[in-house]
């Protein structure tokens, strides 16, 4: 019998989150134990996944086809290639570390902490079932449901005053966002059902043969702007991107976490899975529109990040910034840079992950998320500063560091195509610096204030929720092959689908008479 890796992986947490909002107010320590241990359960069924994915192989593994509504084509299918595997284990990492980070700042929530850590289940649910869809209505679903678990968290389990307008902010700009794309996936119905039999199926929509191959360029182009605007919206890029900062700076430090380091990536995935598959007509002629669209989110969002004083706040606009890049390298088209943009996703959720964490134990040490209210922690909590220091040199992508691969590949694969972008998107890598060594300089280096001198440092669960992000992060930065493996495999695919190859090296007159000279003394 065959297992069910990944309706076992989405059913895990699903049924977890169900035993711990069912268990008794009075029983929250038993809850949080049960919450942590589904999991870490549910991290060794995607490491079993991982383990048997054969990167040669086909393009889904695992897959499930069941049909769901036969009348309209729907199916429960799921399957994964090498793109969304790694993004999944990157949910299933990050979950696990959220809530051993949060183990003890639950204590002023209003069920302390029971309702939260079943929130999360929820979402670690939602995270996996959206990368693992190949059914364009499945994928539908689960990208809506995601809304429900964060509101609630963001609103009900946030911190400051304005906690519920940035939960509001977030439901209706994901909603209008998933509107548009509810008018497109019943266009891709119609689209389907004119061509022959109605279709969701990811696999028969795609391809020379697929359903939408026939489609006419002005109908795939509305089709495809429904879908990228739903998920320019979900990243975020310029210029939808205003409800990230006000919900980062009103959420917990774990829900940031996840909503910064994983449920964003939903966009960017969205983008290389299904705009650019399902509509490889429309996608060339947005090529420079979203090309210029994502060099403005690289700079506009370092800039605006220089001038926060809010922590939170500035690691969110950081990642408006890093998430230019992914786009960038989307829609450059090129395989370097469509791979680099593929490992920016979960390099950029390991790297914005560790550094969530190191402020959010930070404010629960100090109750504040300002700048102004840190100086000099490094001299009484060391560790604290040294994994601060690390996580913060990864989001300016220092080379050693995973980030660093990831934004290399992009700007090759950029340059080759397009060079004029490419030297414009390395104005926000200068401005990176800026906004990362600053904020370091201005909370832990100089004079401690009396005030901090009796910081403690990180305990053995904050090092432990935080030490396997910066060890992944020195990692994959020193060899990023485990990344690159499962993921070349799917961008050459993805390159195929689409209809583009490389371009290839130019030579001017002179290059190419001195290398026709060589081939001619060769053949001689």
């Amino acid at each position: 019998m065959t297992i069910p890796w990944l309706t076992l992986a989405i059913a895990l947490p699903a049924l977890g989150a169900l035993g711990v909002a069912l268990m008794p107010r009075d029983r929250s320590e038993h809850a949080k134990r049960i919450a942590l241990a589904v999991s870490v359960a549910t991290l060794a069924v995607v490491i079993a996944i991982a383990v048997q994915f054969e990167p040669g192989g086909p393009r889904l593994q695992f897959e499930q086809v069941q049909s769901w509504i036969p009348r309209f084509g729907v199916h429960y299918a799921v399957g994964v290639d090498g793109i969304s595997l790694v993004l999944i284990a990157l949910a299933a990492l990050l979950v696990p570390l959220v809530l051993l980070a949060a183990w003890r700042d639950t204590a002023d929530f209003p069920d302390d902490g029971k309702g939260y850590f079943a929130l999360v289940l929820v979402l670690e649910a939602m995270m996996i079932g959206v990368f693992a869809a190949t059914d364009v209505f499945l994928f539908y679903v689960f990208f809506e449901v995601m809304l429900i678990p964060v509101y609630f968290m963001i609103g009900r389990y946030g911190r400051g005053a304005d906690r519920a307008r940035a939960a509001m902010k977030f439901l209706l700009y994901s909603l209008f966002g998933g509107l548009l794309m509810l008018v497109a996936v019943i266009g891709v119905y119609v689209a389907s059902a004119r061509a022959g039999e109605p279709t969701f199926l990811w696999t028969e929509l795609t391809g020379p043969e697929g359903a939408l191959s026939g489609l006419d360029t002005t109908v795939a182009i509305w089709l495809f702007l429904g879908f990228f605007v739903a998920f320019a919206i979900k990243a975020p890029m310029w210029p939808v991107h205003t409800w990230l900062p006000t919900a980062a700076g009103s959420a917990r430090p774990g829900t940031a976490v996840l909503l910064v380091g994983v449920l964003d990536k939903v966009g960017t995935y969205g983008m290389l899975r299904y705009c650019l598959e399902l509509f490889p007509q429309a996608a060339h002629w947005f090529v420079w529109p979203v090309i210029v669209l994502s060099l403005i989110s690289i700079v506009y969002g370092a800039v605006l990040a220089i001038g926060q004083t809010d922590m939170l706040r500035l690691i969110a606009y950081t990642s408006v910034s890093h998430f230019g890049f992914i786009i960038l390298g989307i829609f450059a088209m090129t395989s370097q840079a469509q791979a680099g943009a593929a490992l920016y996703m979960v390099n950029h959720g390991l790297a914005t992950g560790a550094l969530f964490l190191v402020v959010g134990f930070l404010i629960a040490r100090q109750g504040s998320a300002q700048l102004e209210d840190y100086r000099g922690v490094q001299r009484v909590a060391p560790r604290l500063a040294g994994m601060f220091l690390i996580a913060g040199l990864a989001g300016l992508s220092l080379p050693g560091l995973s980030p660093f691969v990831s934004e290399f590949l992009v700007f090759v694969g950029t340059f080759a195509a397009y060079p004029v972008p490419a030297v414009i998107a390395a104005v926000g890598v200068v401005l990176a610096a800026l906004y990362i060594l600053w904020l370091y300089q201005r909370t832990m280096t100089g004079p401690t204030p009396d005030r901090l001198r009796s910081m403690p440092d990180l305990s053995g669960r904050e090092l432990l929720a935080v030490a396997p992000l910066i060890a992944l992060i020195i990692g994959f930065g020193l060899v990023p092959r485990p990344l690159l493996e499962p993921v070349t495999p799917a961008v050459e695919q993805t390159m195929e689908q689409i209809d583009v190859t490389d371009p290839a090296p130019s030579l001017d007159e002179a290059e190419a008479g001195a290398a026709a000279d060589q081939t001619e003394g060769v053949g001689e």
